[in-house]
């Protein structure tokens, strides 16, 4: 059944498969000056507003990725010398200044956001008026009206105003806060999309000269933000272009607030697996950010996985993915997957990516972000053409890649490349994330006598030269012919 949307033109649900409301869904985003947004689809979540392992350039070239999430605190270095974020201080002529600063390619579009997804833990929380980020510098207060300033002035193509989240991403559904806690996350979150709002109206804006806005919901319950989903569905309508949907299983419960059914929905749910972006599509999920594809490159894995799935040969489940660190690959011509059209498969093999990544060259990782961003685009594809189908195969397809592929992608065995201090947040007894990039010679008990010696200025002789020993005084059974032959005693003019 075809739909559309004439009041938010920003987004055309172009087939909905349910009967009712809700459900899976195919549409399309459309933001001005940048590349169509077919839905289901995703974007790329950057470090420090850049795609990990891949410069615009590349990303440009080798991918279809159609938009970004940039969070604002990885621009926040507030400190004695820099009172202002650099961002703020540049004035491009022909493009908004956050395209302009990340250099982010014009056909992308980026979506800012206060914190990282997935964000480090504030161990103070949030306040009335703030919520806690974390820059290079530690951890600072954001407040509502300073982000409103940056979402002006950076002018992304959509910005996601502040919530109230405790950001425990991989525990959300088992470790929620106590029902106190979650009022008040709702009742800020509402505040301050209260605020935001009035500022643009005191400010006398029009909607389309500032950046368009989805609304976060929260990962509470239903009955827990009954009134503030009530109000978006009514009093804030006009105001928003989407939601930005922080726990999935929120959606079937919207389906009582019609006026809310055509604005897009971004998923900022923590996605660990092929297996729940299919669950969340079904949910009726637009647009994603996929927190797992920056980690499986990063842990040297390959995508293999594709929608809809190859018809299962036997009762062995495939794996969703390769790790190109095993020996395996050692001597291997094959490209990453078998008829795979990425730059990575069509130009490399195995062998040379698998040497990359024992070399530590950051081209590996690069030539795999490549391929993952490409295997997922074609997964995405396969999705879209499933529900546009007639009749649609979507729910088959997915039954079929459930008995098809391993419920969790595979665990890299290779070193990773060093973390960045401001993605991590160091705990009391916990591990160093990296391995130590130099170490004094000799502190793991593999000290090199022979080289010893020499160090100390000592001649080396006999037995010792063949890193066997170094003796400060040579033995007494010693032939004097040997020492003289290995140069004993000698002095150098």
């Amino acid at each position: 059944m075809a739909e559309s949307s004439s009041e938010h033109t920003m987004f055309d649900v172009l087939r909905s498969i349910a009967a009712g409301k809700g459900g899976p869904r195919v549409g399309r985003l459309t933001l001005p000056k940048r590349r169509l947004i077919d839905t289901p689809n995703y974007i790329g979540l950057t470090s420090r507003g850049a795609i990990p392992h891949m410069t615009p350039d590349i990303l440009a070239k080798h991918t279809e990725l159609s938009g970004s999430y940039i969070a604002l605190e990885d621009f926040t270095e507030k400190s004695q010398k820099r009172v202002e974020p650099a961002v703020f201080n540049i004035e491009p002529e022909d493009k908004a200044v956050l395209h302009a600063y990340t250099a982010t390619p014009a056909p992308v579009a980026t979506v800012l956001g206060a914190r990282r997804h997935p964000a480090v833990i504030a161990p103070m929380g949030n306040g009335k008026d703030y919520v806690s980020i974390f820059t290079s510098t530690g951890f600072q207060q954001l407040k509502n009206k300073e982000y409103y300033r940056a979402i002006e002035r950076l002018q992304p193509d959509v910005a996601i105003p502040l919530a109230d989240l405790t950001f425990g991403n991989s525990q959300i559904r088992n470790k929620l806060p106590n029902p106190k806690r979650q009022l008040r996350m709702v009742e800020r979150t509402e505040d301050w999309l209260a605020e935001l709002i009035q500022l643009r109206s005191a400010e006398d804006k029009s909607e389309a000269a500032s950046p368009p806005i989805f609304a976060p919901l929260l990962p509470v319950s239903y009955p827990m933000q009954w009134e503030y989903i009530n109000r978006l569905s009514q009093e804030y309508l006009e105001h928003l272009s989407g939601l930005a949907i922080y726990d999935a299983d929120i959606l079937p419960d919207l389906s009582g607030h019609g006026s809310l059914d055509f604005l897009p929905r971004l998923s900022m749910d923590f996605i660990t697996s092929p297996h729940e972006i299919l669950r969340q599509v079904r949910l009726g999920v637009d647009v994603f950010t996929l927190p797992f594809i920056n980690a499986v490159s990063d842990a040297g894995i390959a995508l293999t996985f594709s929608f809809p799935p190859p018809s299962p040969t036997d009762s062995v489940l495939q794996p969703l993915g390769i790790d190109m660190w095993s020996q395996d690959h050692q001597i291997s011509l094959k490209p990453l997957v078998d008829g795979c059209k990425c730059y990575t498969c069509t130009k490399h093999h195995r062998a040379y990516v698998q040497h990359l990544l024992n070399a530590r060259e950051m081209l590996g990782w690069t030539l795999l972000q490549i391929h993952n961003h490409h295997m997922l685009n074609k997964f995405f594809e396969g999705i879209r053409a499933a529900l546009s189908a007639e009749p649609p195969t979507f729910e088959r397809d997915i039954e079929v890649f459930s008995r098809t592929f391993e419920s969790e992608l595979p665990k890299g065995t290779g070193e990773r490349p060093r973390a960045r201090g401001y993605h991590f947040k160091a705990e009391g007894g916990q591990a160093k994330i990296n391995t130590r990039a130099w170490e004094r010679y000799g502190d793991g008990g593999n000290e090199d006598p022979a080289l010893a010696g020499e160090m100390a200025g000592l001649a080396v002789t006999g037995v010792t030269a063949e890193g066997v020993e170094t003796p400060v005084v040579p033995d007494a059974n010693t032939d004097a012919k040997e020492l003289d032959k290995k140069g004993f005693a000698e002095v150098d003019q």
